[in-house]
């Protein structure tokens, strides 16, 4: 029940977090004279690692759903497995976000 709720507010939240995403390139990239908000909004490192996490969690918990679409009974084991994998692949991403910024 959680991974299904999970699912679904995470993937409210991304194109929530994406479209604040576009609209501020937008006001970035076609205005001359480039507004504060947008500025700080586009380059917010909070915004940037909850995409990060978010992204990682929701897809490997799409690829868990279709493994038990496929037939997979065992979704307690999947369950960690989701877990630890995303857990990992968003450590790495968050680690190489912090990298590339300092």
């Amino acid at each position: 029940m959680f991974i299904w709720l999970f699912h679904r507010i995470s993937g409210v939240t991304l194109i929530i977090l994406f479209g604040i995403k576009i609209l501020t390139s937008y006001f970035l990239f076609t205005k001359d004279k480039k507004p504060d908000w947008a500025l700080s909004l586009h380059r917010h490192p909070v915004l940037d690692v909850l995409i990060l996490i978010l992204f990682t969690f929701h897809s490997i918990y799409g690829l868990r759903t279709i493994a038990i679409d496929f037939g997979y009974r065992n979704e307690k084991q999947l369950f960690w497995v989701a877990n630890i994998v995303a857990s990992l692949i968003s450590a790495a991403l968050i680690f190489l976000y912090v990298k590339a910024s300092a």
